[in-house]
C-alpha cells in the first residue's frame, strides 16, 4: 500500500492551494454537520457554513482529479466530475434552506423528492468510481481513496441510522478528502525544502 503522493503531483504551483483547500474545506464540513447535530436542526450560521464548505468541494475535487492525471484514467475523470456536479445540487439545496428558513435536514428533503435520492445515488456512485481511482492510480496514498469510498458508502448507509452515527459516517468521507490535501501538502513542501537544498548545494 501506497503511504506517500507522487513526486509529479506537487510540482503545480497550485498544488499547495489545492491541498490546503481540501484539508480547510473539509474540516469545516465536518464542523457544521456537528454543528447542526448540537443544535438539534438548522441555524443561519450552521447554514452560512455549511454553504462555504460544500461550494468549495466540486472545485477542490476536480483540482484532485487534475492533480493525479493521467494516471487516474477514465473513471477518475467520471467520478469527480460526477461527484462534483452532485455538490453542486446539494449546494443549491442549503441555499434554499436559508432561503425557506427550513428548520432541519427532514423538513428541507420533503419538498425536493426525488431529487435529493436521485442526486445521493449519484454522490455515492460518483464518490465509489472517484476513490477506486484514486486508489488504482497510486499517486495519492491509496488509503484515501479506500477510507472514500467507505466514507461515501457509510454515508448512504448513514441516512436510515441515528444523527450521531450519520455524523461519524460523514467523517470518515471528510477524513479521505482531506488526507488527499495533506498529502498533497506534504509532497509539495518536500520538494520545496529539497529545492532549496540544491540551490545551496549549486551556489556552493
Amino acid at each position: 500500500m501506497s503511504t506517500a503522493a507522487d513526486p509529479r503531483t506537487a510540482h503545480s504551483p497550485l498544488a499547495p492551494v489545492l491541498g490546503t483547500a481540501a484539508v480547510v474545506f473539509s474540516a469545516l464540513y465536518f464542523l457544521s454537520d456537528i454543528l447542526e447535530l448540537l443544535q438539534g436542526g438548522f441555524s443561519t450560521p450552521q447554514l452560512l457554513l455549511t454553504y462555504v464548505a460544500e461550494a468549495a468541494i466540486p472545485v477542490f475535487v476536480l483540482g484532485l482529479y487534475a492533480a493525479q492525471r493521467p494516471h487516474i484514467g477514465t473513471l477518475g475523470l467520471l467520478g469527480a466530475v460526477g461527484y462534483a456536479y452532485a455538490f453542486v445540487f446539494f449546494t443549491g439545496t442549503v441555499l434554499l434552506a436559508l432561503v425557506n428558513q427550513s428548520p432541519d435536514w427532514d423538513t428541507l428533503v420533503g419538498g425536493l423528492e426525488p431529487w435529493v435520492t436521485m442526486h445521493g445515488v449519484l454522490m455515492l456512485a460518483a464518490g465509489s468510481a472517484f476513490g477506486v481511482a484514486v486508489a488504482r492510480a497510486g499517486v495519492l496514498p491509496r488509503w484515501t481513496g479506500q477510507v472514500l469510498v467507505a466514507g461515501v458508502v457509510l454515508v448512504a448507509l448513514g441516512s436510515f441510522l441515528p444523527a450521531p452515527v450519520q455524523v461519524i459516517c460523514a467523517g470518515v468521507r471528510d477524513l479521505a478528502l482531506a488526507g488527499m490535501g495533506l498529502s498533497l501538502l506534504a509532497r509539495a513542501r518536500h520538494i520545496h525544502t529539497t529545492g532549496e537544498r540544491n540551490d545551496v548545494h549549486v551556489h556552493r
